[in-house]
């Protein structure tokens, strides 16, 4: 079939001009988010924030990399607003307001961090557009690098704020921890929620399942470099039933929505806490109604996600739900509830933006 023409003289030109205009900031945008995702693995964001206005040559001995690429990454950040060019004198400069959110030293506000995962998403792009065609999801194992840009986001919006932020919204843990208890990580990836708890109190015990083969050997790596011994990591299918009562605390660092069966998994963790105990979980801040996400500044973002990770490796496994990434509070809430939690409590710390955490009680 022929494409169709189109009959301009039936358009408003000025809605067309105005949505074209968006279309290339989204092109602009996208091509940022990648440039991003370079400036931060390369730690040119980094540099160039503790450098004094530079020139080409400075910024690429500084950094140690080949001039003709930091030559072509400073085009494009300097044409995208991000860091500031005097044609004078031929210096590029990082202002402090923008290296308030383009360095390591942003912590959770660092958005260069978070780009990572367009140049992530890109790269199964081909296997999600099968699967349009097809059915079914793209399993994690197609993801290179998933595991360590999720690592490093954790380490900013979980690990960093866990003291003053997060263990504070269950009602006397920090006392218990340090008394000691049972806690347990649903999803811990490279383990850095638990291996951070396991320093601070030694006179509990922690343990984290992940299914990654891959992130747990991390892990249980990272454990013995440090000769930490009151944690230890375990691949581990969690829709497969848990020993009863056994965990006095119980976290998931935005891990449900992935699982192919949620509901099993909420269960389950039910199912494991002490009569006394508590889930503390970590998820999207969302609705599950997409008219209330029109005013989300991040709903793109998020849909983006889950279509292209978060649904899809759900739906890889046999007769996964496919939650996605905005499964939103609502159903949280409602699938909690179905688990047999008799008491949620949602909060929406200011530290980070993209997750509500969920605090329950059996």
């Amino acid at each position: 079939m022929s494409p169709q023409t189109i009959d301009r003289r039936a358009l408003d030109e000025a809605k067309v001009e105005a949505f074209t205009e968006r279309m290339v900031g989204y092109l602009n945008g996208g091509a940022m988010a990648l440039m991003m995702s370079i400036g931060h693995r390369a730690r040119l964001f980094d540099r160039l924030a503790s450098l004094p206005p530079s020139t080409i040559d400075e910024v690429a001995e500084e950094t140690g990399l080949q001039e003709r690429y930091v030559r072509e990454w400073l085009g494009a950040v300097v044409t995208g607003g991000l860091v500031d060019y005097d044609a004078t004198t031929q210096r590029y400069s990082l202002p402090p307001e923008h290296a308030a959110c383009l360095t390591r030293a942003a912590g959770a506000d660092n958005i260069s961090n978070t780009a990572q995962f367009i140049a992530v998403l890109g790269g199964v792009e081909t296997e999600i557009l099968d699967c349009f065609e097809r059915g079914g999801g793209v399993p994690y194992t197609s993801f290179e690098r998933f595991h360590d840009v999720m690592a490093e986001e954790s380490q900013g919006t979980v690990v960093a704020a866990l003291e003053d932020v997060i263990l504070p919204l269950v009602p006397g843990i920090q006392a218990r921890l340090e008394k000691g208890i049972r806690v347990l990580d649903i999803g811990c990836g490279s383990g850095r929620a638990m291996l951070h708890l396991a320093r601070h109190y030694p006179a509990s015990q922690f343990c984290g399942f992940d299914f990654s083969k891959e992130a747990i050997e991390r892990a249980r790596a990272q454990a013995k470099l440090e000769g930490t011994s009151n944690v230890r990591f375990e691949v581990r299918d969690v829709t497969a039933p848990l020993d009863a009562e056994c965990f006095d605390l119980v976290t998931a660092f935005d891990a449900i929505h992935d699982q192919a069966h949620p509901d099993r998994v909420l269960a389950n963790i039910r199912r494991a806490l002490a009569k006394d105990g508590t889930f503390l979980m970590q998820d999207i801040r969302a609705s599950s109604h997409l008219h209330h996400n029109l005013e989300n500044p991040i709903a793109p973002f998020l849909y983006t996600i889950s279509c292209m990770h978060c649904m899809t490796v759900s739906l890889a496994s046999e007769g996964g739900a496919g939650l996605g990434t905005c499964w939103g509070e609502e159903l949280a809430v409602s699938m909690l509830e179905d688990a047999g939690f008799r008491e949620t409590v949602v909060h929406k710390p200011e530290h980070d933006l993209m997750n509500n955490f969920y605090v329950s009680k059996p």
